[in-house]
């Protein structure tokens, strides 16, 4: 059973990703700045921006809340800590403290020689909400430009310029990033009833999502995959958060915007299939049966 330590477990995201890791028997610490509202593992309360706070979070791995187990170096980080997304604080806040949590967290697991660093990267590296820039393409996949529009997606790109240096200085530990798109939890699915009538609503990131359930199954089995190395994969569920087909939606939308091979009518118009030839991403929610 491994140790793992998952940044911002308090999130939306992180909450998932706590519950998943121990309903497959690993042990786990939650690091964040508010406790969880559910202590399903063990809390530390920490600054990341502060490398020796980061440093000490990764050194501590302990067991569940019903049977401790003492501190021990981790085996892995799951990142998921900073501010989730562009809007919610000044800009340049956002870039700062992103890119300065993250360099300290994966500063500390290349120093502490941690097996794998499996972070939250994002869809915002494509050019969302693309106003400046149409699509290059659809379905996008990794090989999309990058095209950053704020504070947010930069340090995420520079981010993942980073993990492969630092995956360069010490090659025991392996990064992931997975670029994640919007992340909605089960009982948020009445929502896109509203969304129907305007395919402008959501045009903004190609009408994607995620269920927080398949972020934390990505999440896993990133963490269990034979990978060694840096790299990073999309992360989004199967299907569009639309019932109208793919196609009238590009021609209404992006009419411009190269199609480059068969789609089906409500497909995913950012192809999951590199997390799948990675590490067997397969998303299993859908708001079509769950909503």
């Amino acid at each position: 059973m491994k140790s793992i330590v998952v940044t911002g477990g308090s999130g939306k995201a992180g909450r998932a990703v706590v519950r998943e890791l121990i309903e497959h028997q690993y042990r786990v610490v939650n690091v964040d700045l508010v406790p969880p509202p559910e202590p399903l593992c063990h809390f530390l309360k920490a600054d990341l921006n502060d490398m020796g706070q980061a440093i000490d979070a990764l050194r501590r791995a302990a067991g569940t809340v019903e049977r401790r187990r003492p501190f021990e170096l981790a085996d892995a980080v799951v990142h998921l800590a900073g501010i989730p997304a562009p809007g919610l604080a000044p800009d340049a806040t956002t870039f700062q403290g992103n890119l300065m949590t993250t360099y300290n967290v994966f500063s500390a697991a290349t120093l502490l020689g941690l097996e794998r660093v499996v972070w939250a990267s994002s869809e915002t590296l494509f050019g969302l909400p693309f106003t400046r820039e149409m699509p290059a393409f659809a379905p996008i996949t990794e090989a999309h430009p990058m095209l950053p529009e704020n504070g947010y997606a930069l340090a995420k790109g520079l981010a993942e310029e980073m993990a492969r240096q630092m995956h360069r200085w010490n090659p025991a530990t392996s990064f992931l990033g997975l670029r994640i798109s919007n992340i909605i939890e089960p009982h948020e699915y009445g929502m896109f009833a509203g969304w129907q009538d305007d395919p402008h609503i959501r045009k903004w990131n190609l009408w994607s999502y995620v269920d927080s359930r398949d972020v934390a199954l990505a999440c896993r089995l990133s963490l269990e995959a034979g990978f060694v190395g840096a790299d990073h994969c999309i992360i989004a569920a199967a299907d569009t958060v639309m019932r109208r087909p793919n196609l009238q939606l590009m021609a209404e939308c992006f009419a411009q915007v190269p199609i480059t091979r068969a789609v089906g009518e409500f497909e995913t118009l950012q192809s999951t299939d590199k997390a799948h030839r990675l590490f067997g991403y397969a998303p299993r929610h859908s708001w079509r049966a769950d909503g």
